[in-house]
């Protein structure tokens, strides 16, 4: 009879955990992001839906900036998850690059910005505190990890962007006319 007893306490064990898991990200990460939502859609409105939406197209326009200072903009200024928010910006034809390339940018930029993604720090302070041993500077670490960030993020959106045309050719899929739907 104990193993029975055990076995349900085990079984009632995995959701309470996961009960308090989920009251985490109540109390922690959602109101976060409700309050970073506000709080970019008042700056948007504030400065003008129509600027920062002309600025935005300006800069994705561009294939260079449109994989590297956007997404350093994105990933810095709202941090990770919300920087996602900022695709809303880009064409569709390019959203899936964009997308990969900010996915890939949340940890490159953690060893400058912290802020940007806490959730990968702990994996750079792994890699930092071998350094640290060494006696080799974190800070060339960090500057390491945010330059060669920025060339695989380039590289990534690039190669996404061929792989997506690609493939919206092979489904004979109108890039351009998924823009015009909207």
């Amino acid at each position: 009879m104990d193993f029975l007893t055990k076995l349900a306490e085990g079984f009632i064990g995995i959701f309470k955990a996961g009960g308090e898991s989920f009251m985490g990200f109540v109390t922690g990460i959602i109101p976060l992001i409700i309050c970073l939502m506000t709080f970019v859609t008042a700056l948007i409105k504030i400065a003008g839906e129509e600027k920062v939406d002309k600025f935005m197209q300006k800069i994705t326009s561009n294939l260079v900036l449109r994989y590297t200072v956007f997404p350093v903009i994105a990933v810095f200024v709202l941090a990770n998850p919300m920087c996602y928010t900022f695709i809303r910006f880009v064409k569709e034809k390019y959203k899936p690059a964009v997308y990969d390339a900010m996915v890939s940018f949340v940890h490159p930029i953690t060893g400058l910005f912290p802020h940007a993604n806490g959730g990968e720090l702990f994996v750079y302070l792994g890699i930092a505190e071998g350094f640290r041993q060494l006696n080799i500077s974190q800070a060339s670490l960090a500057v390491r990890y945010f330059i060669a960030g920025i060339i695989v993020i380039l590289i990534r959106g690039i190669v996404t962007q061929k792989l997506t045309e690609i493939m919206a050719n092979k489904q004979n899929v109108d890039l351009d006319a998924l823009d015009e739907v909207k």
